[in-house]
């Protein structure tokens, strides 16, 4: 096959790479998958890719090294790669070490987009992550039986105000209200834990009088200017799972933007504990 039939996957954890891979060999790609042994699911190596090389998180130079040998010009990212890893566990290589020194700020956004451009001078182009899953993308409005109530769609309203604000600094994309009053926003620990801490704090308010309802709205977006090549938000029946343990009612995503990486499983496990999505 020649090589613009060979398609790049650097694979952090999760399903995610798994639906890429599938998707990618569908239409009739040969996949070269880099797997970071610090997060990637070792099943990957049985999906049927041509080439799978596990490679350390800070292994920069063995990654462009890697898909040079492979014939690789074209790339995805697909899985997360969690925070807390980027900035702990890491061993940068010469190339990694020489990149972060030159960022202005730390977060992920400035890291991997400093780490797409590296791979762009070497001829290795990254795209969007969703371009092969469009059928998974959130479509438009109501996506549950049920739509959200009037307070919820207030809840939803008020959050959307405080993740547009928290958007510019980069730090997570999931806030959870109840009643107008932002509960907990995220930062490095992910969207469920934050629902789970959400969970936690009205718990502890159990038996106080408190005003506030019970009732948790997830507000989950995407950013003004969210690089869909590598930063996806993504919502699956896990993250159901913690809102129904949270006490969570109603979840608030972006449309076109936001993966349902479990598909119409996400819809009908929302529906069965009586969730509503919606998507604007």
């Amino acid at each position: 096959m020649s090589s613009h039939r060979k398609l790049g996957l650097i694979a952090g954890n999760g399903k995610f790479p798994f639906l890429v891979l599938d998707a990618a060999r569908s239409h009739g790609y040969d996949v070269i998958v880099a797997a970071i042994k610090e997060e990637t699911f070792p099943e990957i190596e049985s999906r049927g890719a041509a080439a799978v090389h596990w490679l350390s998180l800070g292994e920069l130079s063995k990654l462009i090294d890697t898909f040079k040998k492979e014939g690789v010009t074209r790339a995805v990212m697909a899985g997360q790669v969690r925070h807390k890893q980027i900035f702990s566990s890491i061993k940068p290589d010469w190339r990694l070490a020489k990149l972060l020194l030159s960022l202005g700020s730390r977060n992920t956004d400035s890291l991997i987009g400093a780490v797409a451009k590296v791979l762009a001078d070497e001829g290795i182009t990254l795209e969007n992550s969703t371009s092969l899953l469009e059928p998974l993308l959130a479509k438009s409005g109501v996506l549950t039986r049920r739509a959200p109530s009037d307070s919820e769609r207030k809840d939803i309203e008020y959050g959307r105000a405080v993740a547009r604000h928290l958007a510019q600094f980069d730090i997570g994309q999931t806030v959870v209200i109840a009643e107008s009053a932002c509960v907990a926003i995220e930062a490095m620990e992910g969207t469920d834990a934050t629902i789970e801490r959400a969970g936690q704090l009205m718990r502890s308010l159990e038996g106080e009088a408190s005003t506030l309802s019970r009732a948790l709205t997830v507000v989950k977006t995407a950013k003004p200017n969210q690089d869909m090549r590598f930063d996806v938000p993504v919502i699956g029946i896990k993250t159901i799972d913690s809102m129904k343990q949270a006490g969570g009612t109603c979840l608030a995503i972006n449309a076109g933007r936001c993966l349902l990486i479990d598909g119409q499983g996400v819809l009908d496990a929302a529906d069965a504990a009586n969730i509503a999505i919606y998507a604007e």
